[in-house]
């Protein structure tokens, strides 16, 4: 089942950047998941194909931090506590 699209009326900061978590690095991992799983939300269908372009510290520390996983994990409606955004490649 597809999650319900988001808006910002309906997401608070603390939805994007959350405690609950799988590492290492709240802003890297858990913020991109739950961005690329807005962007998701909002295409209203299944995605196909995604590219992203990472700009700033995420393009420095992507694979340290995984954000690379994190992205590709929150396109796929994963959780930011799932334990499979590891392996979401």
């Amino acid at each position: 089942m597809a999650a319900q699209p988001q808006t910002l009326a309906t997401t608070s900061a603390f939805e994007v950047l959350g405690p609950v978590m799988v590492g290492p690095s709240s802003s890297h991992t858990a913020g991109a998941l739950r961005c690329a799983r807005v962007a998701a939300s909002l295409m209203g269908g299944r995605v196909a194909r995604v590219r992203f372009t990472l700009w700033n510290s995420f393009a420095h520390t992507y694979r340290g931090h995984g954000t690379d996983r994190a992205l590709v994990a929150g396109v796929l409606g994963l959780d930011t506590d799932d334990e499979r955004i590891r392996d979401a490649f």
